[in-house]
Order: C-alpha cells, then structure tokens, then sequence
C-alpha cells in the first residue's frame, strides 16, 4: 500500500455539494426530500430569450430529421442533445443557480452551431470534416439509446488532430454524485472542464449515466453505450480502455470492474462504495431490515462477493486516508485477501495521508504512473490462468470462460482455470453448463479439457498436476480445431454426470433461465422495453386505481431517475415488430389489456377474475395484484413485465447504494396497502423463479 502526501483536487465532476448522502436525515420513508431537487426561478427574460433560440433550434433539427441522408441521421444526436436538455430544463425548473440560465445560452449556442454545419456540410465530403469530430480538448457528443429512444449527451476529452498516429488508450470517467447535475449542467459542465486530464495520447470519455445512479441498470447500459459510440468515431484500441472514477464514480467503477473483467486493461476505483448494506450502516447509519429476497438482490452489485474476478483485471484503488468513503476499497481488500489460500491477493490500495473525500495531486500523479505502466507491459495474450465469480448470468463471462448454466441464482457460481501444455483444467461450483473458447490467435496447442468439482481444487491446494485430477468426478473431453483454427468446448452437467456437448445438437427449445433471460424484473428495463396500456376496464375499480397509479409512477420515475421517455402504446397498436425488438411492460389484467389476455394460460401465475393463483398459494383478486417477469410466449427470446418500472422507489433515490432491485422475479401486492416511498404496497408474497423459470414450493418461515 502507498501513503502519499496530501493536497487538493476537486472539480464541479469530481467532487460537488451534492457528492454526498445526508446520513441519518436521509433515512425517513415517510418524509424523503425530491430527487432531483427543486429549482430557482430565472428571470422572465432570461426565459423568453431561451424559449426563443430553442425554437429555432427545434425547426431547423425538424428539417434535419426529414432529411434522409444518412450521415446527417448519423450525426443529428450531437445536435439534438443540446436542445433536449434545455428543453427539459424549461418545462421542469431544471435550474439550480443564477448562472444556469447563462449556461443554457451557451448550450443553445453550440446546439444551433452544430445544427448549420450539419445542415450546410457538402454531402461528398469526409463527415471527418464535421468540425466538433476533431475538436481538441472538451467535446459533448450525443447517441441514440436503444432503451428507449432518447438521445444521450456524454463527453469527451483529446487532442483531437494533434494526437499522434494510430490507435490509443481510453479511460472512462465514471462521474460523481450531482443530484443536481442533470442534462444542462452536465453538458455545459463538459463542454467546458478538461478535468480530469487525460494521459498524453489518451482519450477520456465521460458518460452521462443515465443522471444520478452510480452507472448502474440503466446507467450501466449508458456507459457501455457510450463506449461503443465512441470507438466508432476515435481512434481507440479497444484492448485499452480502463475505468475509472471518484465517489459515486468509484463506486461504478467497482462495478463495472468485477462485472466485465475482460473488457477493461485496468480499473482504478476511487471512494464511492462497493457493496451495500455495510456502506449504509456506516455512511448512512442506518439501521437495515431487509427482506430475504433483497438480501439474495444485494449479491447483483456487492462487489466483494465478485473479488476474485479482480485476480486478471490490473486494479489500482485510491482512497483518502480520512475519508469515510475509504470503507469501499477496505472492504474490497479484505475479499480479495480472505479468497482460498490457492487465489488470494493484495489489492493495490493508495491512500494519501490526512486527506478526506478528495483526489490528492501527488497520488494522481502515482495513479497515472501506473496506468501507463499498465498499458505499456499490457499484451494480448491469453491469461493461463482465470477465477471467475457470478451470481448471475446477466454477467456470465471472462475472457475464454463463459457460463451457460447455474444450478441456482444468487448463489455464488465459481469457475476456476489453468491452461497447461495439453488443455485447460477448470474446477467449477454451481454451475452446470460452461463454454471455453479460444480464437485462432489465442490458439497455444491444446485440445481437450478436464473439469472437477471445485472443491477438488481447494483440497489439492490449486495444484492441477497432482491428487486435483485423481479425482473419481473428473470427466475429460478432448474436440479438434474448428475450421476457422478456433478451438472450443461445451460441457453440461445433468445430475453428477458431466458430458460434452455435440455442436451439432439442436438448439434447445426447452425455457431455461439463460444470458439475457435470467431476471430479476429490473432486467427487463437494460434492454429496449415497450409499455402496454390498458385499453379498458379491468375486472376491479381498486386494482384499475392501483394499476394506473402505478403506471404512471413508473412512467414519471423512468424520466426522473433515469432521464429517458418511456415509449407507449396500446395492445391494438402492437406491430410484430414491436414484439421481436422489445420487451413488453403490460399493465392490468386479462381484461383491461388485450395482450395479458392472449398470454394468460401460458403464464406461471393465473390470475381470474375472483382469485390471483400462484401454485399452492391463493389470494383474492380484488385486493392483490401480480408484478413478474418471465420469457415472453409471443418471443420467447425477450421479457415481458406485468405492472412494474425498475423495482427501486424514491426513497432509494438518496443514496446510491440504495439504487439496486427491490424485487425478485414475482412478487403479489396487497394493494389494500397504499404504495410508498419503498413499495407498491404490501408485499405478500415474492420469490424467484426456478432455473427452469418453473414457480418454487412455497418455503416456510420467510
């Protein structure tokens, strides 16, 4: 660990007001304060000047959008950014400070800057031309979101022309808490601040993350976005991007890192949180009583019980030696430690001296010493070695191991793995499906596989040439280079008996829980979604009443929250293609929405117009309302969601460690009980679904 000497760093991006929770004020249910928060008054003229420019704005991108050329349709969200979050800032009171109103100014400038290069660019030249593609220093580009439609502003920092040839190092800024860095603030924010540098010849990328939510769900699916969009248009090597990130960006950092460890060269987490409940009882002191199905949630984003999968990401955790937000990187050094004798290490930790909730200049310094180390020794060789964690197949996959299969969610899955001169050895728990695949340049002259049970390789202390393969379970598997050179194998366990999988075996139309299709309900809403509404009245007033209320919660909380529009239709307007590319939010019952009605006998819980059935268990249907997920019948490749948004309510707002799913894969809501600030109502009864997405017996005391 390195102690390094105190200073100061902080920026509007770094470290703001609002960078922290409020601890125990923050922890009435009954009285939370709005998120984001209220805004000031400008002053009329102030109002009419930008109501004004964002009109003309609006016109001339109309014109753009009728436009067909596909360059322009290309390159229109760069524009169409600029005037959404103005927009959205008039008609919701999004200013926050005198200055604001300045600063939109200066967004609609750009905005309508932008809208004329584009609109005047000769169509036979290079769109390199366009000139914000090669502008140097501070750049806000904007995407198209496949969730919802919606265009996304983030930002970017380079030397543009002046960066030398050939492709570069890419960090990702994971920005921190602003409950009042919405749109506007941010964009003015990054069309301004170079902050933090970059490395020479290394371009940053700042995501918006969907607004205020530690990059994850949504804006989890922003940044991976983000990233995407950017490789098209920057010469980045994508085997050398890192993420990085401070406070509420620490946190993402963490998460991200252990969720994709083969995406990144290396992560460097600062503050911010890596798990949930101890972070809340330190930071927000607040006194936790989960249920037993948050508690199994929890294990999505707690990153120490994902520690091991940090063993081939290069990490590089930086706290302040004061500051409370330390607890992230202790915890997370601790996990790595305390893994079997057989996989456990240090984690590099730097803590500058005497210092609190700030990025020390001097540690900075070490920080990017390192990185730059990094990525100079980095190679594009095969790792020998891979330990890998999941409790979920939503993250199922290191670099040559993917799983396939769980024996049961939430559960820790562990995949253990050596490459020696023959083959890979590979020790596994709770998983019951696995693919190992090398590309033909990672090819090292292997060809066959041996898999035992994990706990194998804890008893021959992870040394695979010894009693680690005399084990009466193990089971071999050889298979010969595919045409193209890759080599691959897929092997499948039914009771104790492992087998290969033939690669001429049909694809299986048997509903199991896999990659894409594992639940939770929040899901549903990492992918493009659609919501359905009701076209009349259901079979109860008081469910219709909550129905509606709850619908409209979701709607108003999607752009709030995660600063989208929900697209909407009813169950009449559906086209198949709405059911091939979305999945499907229904709302009501069989009765108010035709869609629930011509998938009901398909469906795991039956819901009738006196009872709501859900296997053994029966509750009346005037009083009770479903909220699930589960494959679609019309497209068993996409979601449906019955009367659920994203699962976590306002009063999770206040704090980021708090914004993880609330609810497993079906719940039934008394709704005798009003919602509030945590729930749609009383909960009745939850549980997930098997792996077979089958309903589980009722288990007695929870």
């Amino acid at each position: 660990m390195q102690r390094l000497r105190f200073a100061f760093l902080a920026t509007f991006l770094l470290v703001n007001a609002n960078a922290r929770a409020d601890g125990p004020t923050d922890n009435q249910i009954a009285s939370v304060r709005p998120v984001p928060p209220p805004g000031v008054m400008i002053t009329p003229d102030e109002r009419s000047k930008l109501e004004t420019e964002l009109k003309s704005l609006n016109e001339t991108i109309a014109k753009l959008r009728n436009n067909k050329s596909p360059r322009i349709q290309k390159y229109l969200p760069d524009v169409e950014v600029f005037a959404r979050a103005v927009d959205l800032a008039l008609k919701e009171d999004g200013f926050f400070e005198a200055k604001d109103a300045s600063r939109a100014i200066d967004v609609l400038t750009e905005g309508a800057k932008r809208a004329n290069a584009l609109e005047t660019y000769p169509p036979g030249l290079n769109p390199r031309g366009l000139y914000w593609l090669n502008q140097s220093g501070p750049v806000v580009r904007g995407y198209r979101s496949k969730l919802d439609g919606t265009v996304q502003p983030y930002g970017v920092v380079w030397d543009g022309p002046n960066i030398s040839p050939g492709q570069h190092r890419a960090d990702i800024w994971c920005r921190g808490r602003s409950e009042k860095g919405l749109e506007l603030q941010f964009i003015a924010a990054r069309m301004t601040s170079s902050d933090p540098l970059p490395a020479k010849n290394t371009i940053m990328i700042h995501p918006f993350g969907r607004y205020c939510n530690a990059n994850k769900l949504a804006g989890e699916v922003d940044t991976l976005e983000v990233l995407e969009h950017a490789l098209q248009d920057y010469p980045i090597d994508p085997d050398r991007v890192a993420i990085r990130g401070f406070s509420m960006g620490g946190a993402a950092a963490w998460h991200l890192a252990v969720h994709y460890p083969d995406k990144w060269f290396a992560a460097n987490p600062g503050a911010g949180f890596s798990e949930t409940p101890q972070f809340l009882k330190v930071f927000q002191s607040e006194d936790l009583k989960p249920t037993w199905y948050e508690q199994k949630l929890w294990q999505m984003y707690d990153c120490p019980t994902w520690a091991r999968n940090l063993r081939v990401l290069p990490t590089i955790a930086y706290s302040g030696e004061i500051d409370k937000q330390k607890q992230a990187a202790d915890v997370m050094a601790e996990a790595c430690w305390n893994l079997p004798e057989s996989e456990r290490f240090e984690l590099t930790h730097i803590i500058a001296p005497r210092t609190a909730h700030k990025i020390d200049p001097t540690a900075r310094i070490e920080i990017e010493k390192r990185l730059a180390t990094l990525d100079r020794i980095r190679t594009n060789d095969v790792p020998s070695n891979l330990s890998f964690t999941t409790t979920t197949l939503k993250y199922n996959r290191s670099h040559w191991i993917t799983v396939n299969a769980m024996e049961e969610h939430w559960k820790p899955a562990i995949a253990v793995a050596k490459l020696n001169s023959i083959g890979v050895v590979i020790a596994v728990e709770n998983i019951s499906d696995v693919s190992i695949d090398f590309a033909a340049d990672q090819m090292l002259g292997i060809n066959q596989v041996a898999i035992v049970p994990y706990q194998d390789l804890l008893l021959a202390k992870g040394n695979p040439r010894t009693e680690w393969l005399t084990s009466p379970e193990v089971f071999r598997a050889s298979a010969p280079r595919k045409s193209d050179r890759s080599w691959g194998v897929r092997l499948r366990r039914t009771g104790k008996a492992w087998e290969q999988v033939s690669p001429l075996e049909p694809a299986s139309t048997q509903l199991v829980k896999k990659h894409g299709l594992q639940g939770p309900i929040d899901d549903a809403f990492m992918e493009s979604f659609l919501f359905v509404k009701p076209s009349k009245a259901g079979r109860h007033p008081e469910v219709d009443k909550w129905v509606e209320s709850e619908f409209q919660h979701a709607v108003r909380e999607w752009h709030r929250q995660m600063r989208g529009d929900v697209r909407i239709k009813s169950s009449e307007d559906l086209k198949p293609e709405d059911i091939e590319n979305n999945n499907l939010i229904l709302w009501g019952d069989s009765q108010s929405n035709p869609t629930i009605a011509k998938l009901a006998d398909k469906l795991p819980i039956q819901w009738s117009g006196e009872q709501l059935v859900v296997g053994e268990r029966k509750y009346s249907a005037k009083t009770h309302a479903p909220v699930f997920i589960y494959p679609n019948p019309l497209n068993p490749e996409r979601y449906i969601v019955l009367n659920s948004g994203f699962t976590y309510r306002e009063y999770d707002y206040l704090n980021n460690a708090r914004q993880v799913p609330k609810l497993p894969d079906w719940a039934v809501v008394d709704i005798t009980t009003p919602p509030n600030s945590r729930w749609p109502g009383k909960i009745a009864d939850a549980d997930f679904f098997g792996e077979k997405w089958e309903l589980k017996p009722p288990m007695p005391n929870r």
